[in-house]
């Protein structure tokens, strides 16, 4: 589907106009009609929050299979969770508590609107990564910023979308390593964490991973396109 038809699709007769005009400023699709399909839920999306993409729906699919070599009920922690999309899509689809963290509280709004919609019950908390986390989860996910500062990336995104929800230090490893090197008091003796990665991090989120974590399995798998795009780290398995 084009732009011009998803506009033509999602936006009513009197809206048209005024979107295809914010369409040609180059404004994306997802924010001129504000939602967005993804994994079985609506979301509403603005400028707050980061737009959910079909490489993070894969990351999701595998997650809740994985989710089967645990013990249900789980309990997940969702980092930095932006519209909540992820965070809804596992607790619509698994039997769950979901913790999710943003360190916006406009994001964190957006979120919890999200979730209300989807009619989910979802603890929300504003955090710096793990800073203001208690208790141990059967699995961390998250789908952090990734993209080093000096990356070109395409304008449409780099105008419109939120930077604190795209670029990370340290050539976009920055978040990985934070998690990693403190998450340990939050994972239950058999628990999972997922990555979605940059397609190129693959070998650098591993060796972090195998820094902090030595003895867990650490997996990398491809999205739909053939890229490398997610770390899967088992524990005690």
């Amino acid at each position: 589907m084009t732009d011009i038809e998803y506009l033509k699709k999602y936006l009513s007769k009197d809206k048209l106009e005024a979107g295809l005009k914010a369409l040609k400023e180059g404004q994306p699709v997802q924010y001129i009609v504000g939602s967005i399909d993804f994994y079985d839920v609506f979301l509403l999306v603005n400028k707050d929050v980061l737009i959910p993409r079909f490489e993070t729906e894969t990351l999701v699919e595998k997650t809740i299979n994985y989710s089967k070599k645990l013990t249900s009920p789980l309990d997940i922690l969702d980092i930095g969770t932006g519209s909540g999309a992820i965070a809804i899509a596992l607790a619509k689809h698994l039997n769950c508590h979901v913790l999710a963290t943003d360190i916006s509280k406009k994001a964190l709004n957006v979120a919890q609107i999200n979730a209300k919609q989807n009619h989910v019950q979802i603890d929300f908390k504003q955090s710096d990564i793990l800073k203001n986390i208690n208790g141990q989860f059967d699995i961390i996910i998250s789908n952090p910023p990734y993209i080093a500062k000096n990356e070109e990336i395409d304008p449409i995104v780099k105008n419109n979308e939120p930077h604190i929800a795209l670029y990370a230090d340290h050539n976009g490893l920055y978040f990985y390593e934070e998690i990693l090197k403190n998450i340990k008091p939050h994972l239950k003796e058999k628990s999972i964490i997922a990555f979605e990665i940059g397609m190129t991090q693959s070998k650098e989120v591993t060796q972090i991973a195998q820094k902090y974590l030595p003895t867990s399995k650490i997996i990398t798998e491809k999205d739909l396109t053939g890229k490398d795009r997610y770390i899967f780290i088992f524990n005690n398995f």
